[in-house]
């Protein structure tokens, strides 16, 4: 197959699926979701996403329909359908399906969505260039919900700009971007914002956290400015489609460059341990 589309136990290409009108989903965004990259059939840090996935639904008092390792036995079956095993993989849970009413049943079972994509990994030495956004989000940053509209236009409005990702601030304080962490590095110092309700705590971010550590790179979880931005040796971006990234430029001002030995050190051990995790191709 060159995409996938699943749900409930019914699967096919992405566009012969449809839902019900009365998935909540559809009336609230009452949801939450998980995503990250596949290669040669190996889901990347798959145990590391399926808890975080389980977790904010437990967050959300959303009554999974599996349990974990029933969900990584499917996701790790549904790749192998794929014509190819570079893939972006995506997954979510609705509350359930019932008529549109704020408040949701007390026994509504969930409704489970997957989505695959091919997708290639990125090339780490390219560079992004970010705006700077208000952050106008909710203060439950730290729930991975499927109510992203503030996200969305922050990233339309970098796309419009020529950018590849927009950088949330709440006044000075920097927080995360529209679909990424953000990190700084200075004097030889990785500053990231702190894991609070203000983030979400990314997968990427943790092993960029765990790879710097390794590396004898000390690691500071606590906040930065927008000044300390764009004064930083190098600036950071983070995810699970973008691994670990760095940008030349913030509102159209040159940033970074400043610290490349120590950059292209951090970038090989996060690019060598993906490598290692996926680097064996499956059989389908």
């Amino acid at each position: 197959m060159k995409t996938l589309g699943y749900y409930n136990g019914r699967y096919d290409e992405i566009d012969n699926m449809t839902i019900p009108m009365n998935d909540r989903v559809c009336w609230f965004g009452d949801g939450v979701y998980d995503a990250g990259p596949c290669r040669n059939y190996h889901i990347f840090a798959l145990d590391e996403h399926v808890d975080r996935f389980f977790n904010n639904a437990g967050l959300m008092k959303i009554q999974m329909p599996c349990t974990k390792e029933e969900l990584k036995a499917l996701l790790n079956d549904l790749v192998r359908k794929m014509d190819t095993g570079d893939l972006f993989v995506y997954y979510q849970v609705t509350r359930g399906t019932a008529a549109r009413s704020h408040e949701f049943p007390a026994d509504c079972p969930a409704n489970l969505w997957v989505m695959l994509k091919p997708q290639k990994a990125p090339e780490l030495t390219a560079k992004i260039k970010l705006i700077t956004v208000e952050d106008t989000r909710f203060f439950h940053c730290n729930i991975k919900t499927l109510n992203l509209i503030p996200s969305v236009m922050a990233a339309q409005k970098a796309s419009e700009a020529g950018c590849q990702e927009a950088i949330f601030h709440r006044g000075g304080r920097v927080t995360e971007c529209a679909h990424s962490n953000c990190h700084i590095i200075k004097e030889g110092i990785l500053y990231t914002a702190p894991a609070d309700n203000l983030i979400l705590p990314g997968i990427a971010r943790a092993h960029l956290i765990s790879n710097c550590k390794k590396l004898g790179i000390p690691v500071s979880e606590t906040p930065y400015t927008l000044k300390e931005l764009m004064d930083a040796d190098e600036v950071l971006v983070t995810s699970s489609t973008k691994l670990c990234m760095s940008a030349d430029e913030i509102d159209g001002r040159p940033v970074g460059g400043k610290a490349p030995g120590l950059l292209k050190r951090i970038q090989d051990a996060v690019k060598s341990e993906f490598l290692e995790e996926t680097g064996t191709a499956l059989g389908r």
